[in-house]
This record gives C-alpha cells, sequence and structure tokens, in this order.
C-alpha cells in the first residue's frame, strides 16, 4: 500500500465521521465570518485530489465536470444540499482514493503537468502530488473543526 494513499484513506474516515455526526442544517451552515461550510469543505477534498493526481497527470479522474465546477478552487458554498448529495459525497470519500491506489499499482501515473501550489511548492509527478493532497486535506479538516466551533 503506498504510504500516502493510506494517509488519504486515514483522513477521509475522520472527514465521514463529520457526516455521520452531523445534522444537514449543521452541514450546510455557513457561520458568520465563513465564506463556505463543512460539507462545502468535504467534497472540495475530494475533487482537489483529482485534479492534483489525474487531471495534472492527464488523466481523466472519476468525478463529473459538474461536481468538479461545484467544488474546486475558488468556488464557494452557494446552496444548500439535499440529503441525497451528501450521501453522493459520503461515497466519494472512498471510491475515487481506491481508484488512485488501482492506478497508481497499475503503473497509470506516467506523465504531469508541474503545477504551483498555493504555498508556492512545485508538485512535479503523482507521488509530490499524493503528499500535497495529504497537507491540503488537512488544512480543510482544520477549516472544519473551526466551522464546527462556530455553529
Amino acid at each position: 500500500m503506498h504510504y500516502d494513499i493510506d494517509i488519504t484513506r486515514k483522513n477521509r474516515i475522520l472527514l465521514e465521521g463529520f457526516l455521520d455526526r452531523l445534522t444537514l442544517e449543521q452541514l450546510n451552515k455557513v457561520p458568520a465570518g465563513f465564506k463556505n461550510n463543512i460539507i462545502w469543505n468535504i467534497a472540495h477534498s475530494i475533487i482537489t485530489q483529482q485534479l492534483l493526481v489525474y487531471k495534472l497527470s492527464g488523466l481523466e479522474g472519476v468525478l463529473s465536470d459538474k461536481m468538479i465546477s461545484l467544488y474546486r478552487k475558488g468556488t464557494k458554498t452557494e446552496r444548500d444540499v439535499s440529503q441525497a448529495e451528501v450521501e453522493e459525497i459520503r461515497r466519494l470519500l472512498y471510491a475515487p482514493i481506491n481508484q488512485t491506489e488501482e492506478d497508481y499499482n497499475n503503473g497509470v501515473f506516467k506523465g504531469y503537468k508541474e503545477y504551483t501550489v498555493s504555498t508556492g511548492s512545485i508538485l512535479t509527478n503523482v507521488d509530490e502530488a499524493l503528499a500535497f493532497n495529504n497537507f491540503h486535506e488537512g488544512i480543510h479538516y482544520g477549516y472544519i473543526l473551526a466551522l464546527i466551533k462556530a455553529l
């Protein structure tokens, strides 16, 4: 098992815990001083992993263009999500990571388009993308904890 993929899975378990413990209203609430809610942060983490790992490798991920457009960098919460959408996001916590592991083990990731992330680091290959993704998800995990305190 790839170490960074294992860490991502463990973080996704933590994210799923929020889906288990919080109400739909809590997941959708944007507290004063914030521009996004808990469910946006969870979905954004899923989307970003796919963009960093697949799109920059020149590959198609497993997510729809619509979902990517709703939760990619630079977006914000525009509407409440339904319980059905929460369940779809729950499913997507793991399916893309499982596909990533399978594709990684099968040597699918061959090329990579260099990308400078918000910290100024330059990603040059899929291994760096997998590592940075964990840093990124950790940031959003922290935002979620702050959002919970602000509820």
